[in-house]
């Protein structure tokens, strides 16, 4: 045992020691020399030759990122009436000036060379003026929201003056599981324009549901088709686009789920994209309905409360209203709900019913019974005016009771009718 442990302590002396003298070796030679001029430049002045370095998304991000562009989506205040009687003669505050501010921004993709954006409609909802911004040289430009499908949660916009080329739409029904997935878009706004993710088509078909709200307030609940990936997607990125290595556009990034929703369990790399062919039949029907002699080079509202007349009196539809309260509770849109038609007037010819809600008038949203009187002062005799309902046989079958029963309500639909107005002098709508 003597003898091991005298090897054994002699063979780490030796090794310690062959430890020190390196040490030794090194620092000599580190203290005696200096690294020249020619070497440091050897190490730091480097060059990259960017054609030798190689990746599928360098092609797709030359060829499409400046085609993705910011989406602006601006609201305007409602007038403050204060308490009273309202418009400004009551009691309060004195009535303000509406005050536009931007109120939300996601993103959207050029998908032709006339300047029609792709993007999605919760991008744009609840807008009273829409613009889109490019990052080539930040400029700003008003967009005419022409088509939307809110249940789809799709829409196009036209900007007559962006100069942006188009990128080729894709065929989504031919998505792998597995192929890349670029993602391009302008998460938290501005800041990070044009920012592009990578990852991979996680599945197909997923069916995603949702409970939501229309331009009408309306609640509804609907499922829709979807891609998972998992590419990075923020708030901001919806609306842009998830591009395949060819560049072609495969779908529209919709959503991204989190902890911090329904779900407790830590959640990473699950984002939604609309497939492309979705969109499709929209924009189809965007394109066929474009006429460039007719294009207005200016701001039209999403759901936009424009005056369209100056005020020369007080048109009539005929009708007797009122606002609905907790409407979405049971799956009705906000409006002014008819509670009678006057014989032989505007509304009886133009076809509205009692029991109907109206919720739109000339595009202009109608949330209350106010909104919709206010509004009718912006127009003439003989205007005619298209007015959007919604029937509801549940509701119409009670609307002369004095209480209702709500149960088998919000199973109705949206009704399209046009209206030729009439001048009286009274205060009835």
């Amino acid at each position: 045992m003597r003898k091991h442990s005298s090897l054994y302590f002699g063979i780490l002396a030796v090794v310690l020691a062959m430890v020190m003298i390196g040490t030794t070796v090194i620092s000599a030679g580190a203290a005696s020399n200096s690294i020249s001029e020619e070497e440091i430049n050897a190490i730091v002045n480097t060059t990259t030759d960017a054609s030798q370095v190689t990746s599928p998304f360098i092609e797709v991000a030359n060829n499409v990122r400046n085609s993705v562009v910011g989406v602006n989506n601006y609201t305007v205040t409602s007038p403050s009436y204060g308490f009273g009687f309202g418009y400004g003669y009551g009691y309060g505050n004195p009535q303000q000036e509406p005050r536009e501010s931007l109120s939300g921004t996601g993103s959207g993709v050029v998908i032709s060379n006339y300047g029609h954006v792709l993007t999605n409609y919760h991008v744009i909802e609840g807008s009273s003026r829409v613009t889109v911004t490019t990052a080539l040289d930040e400029s700003e430009h008003d967009a005419q929201v022409v088509g939307y499908d809110a249940d789809l949660d799709i829409a196009v916009l036209l900007v007559p003056d962006l100069d942006l080329p188009a990128v080729p739409l894709g065929d989504s029904d031919q998505l792998q599981v597995g192929e890349y997935a670029i993602v391009i878009g302008n998460p938290l706004g501005e800041d990070f324009a044009r920012t592009m993710t990578v990852g991979v088509v996680s599945a197909l078909d997923r069916q995603v549901t949702d409970s939501t709200t229309d331009r009408y307030g309306r609640r509804t609940t609907i499922t829709n088709t979807m891609i998972q990936v998992d590419a990075a997607i923020n708030s901001g990125n919806s609306g842009g686009g998830m591009f395949n290595t060819l560049g072609q556009l495969q779908g529209i990034p919709a959503r991204k789920y989190s902890s911090n929703g329904l779900f407790s369990a830590s959640i990473d790399n699950i984002g939604m994209c609309i497939p492309v062919n979705v969109a499709k039949p929209l924009i189809t029907e965007v394109l066929r309905d474009y006429n460039g002699d007719n294009v207005t080079r200016g701001t039209q509202a999403a759901n936009g409360n424009e005056p369209t007349a100056p005020l020369y009196g007080k048109p009539r539809l005929g009708v007797t209203v009122g606002t609905l309260s907790n409407a979405s509770r049971y799956g009705l849109p906000q409006g002014a709900v008819v509670k009678a038609v006057d014989a032989g007037s505007p509304a009886e010819e133009g076809g509205i019913l009692p029991g109907d809600i109206i919720v739109e008038v000339d595009g202009n949203l109608i949330s209350s019974t106010s909104a919709l009187t206010s509004l009718l002062g912006n127009y003439q005799e003989g205007d005619e005016v298209s007015v959007k309902v919604y029937r509801d046989e549940a509701l119409a079958s009670q609307i002369d009771q004095d209480a209702w029963d709500m149960t088998d309500v919000g199973n109705g639909s949206y009704v399209d009718l046009t209206v030729t107005l009439r001048m009286v002098d009274d205060l009835n709508s």
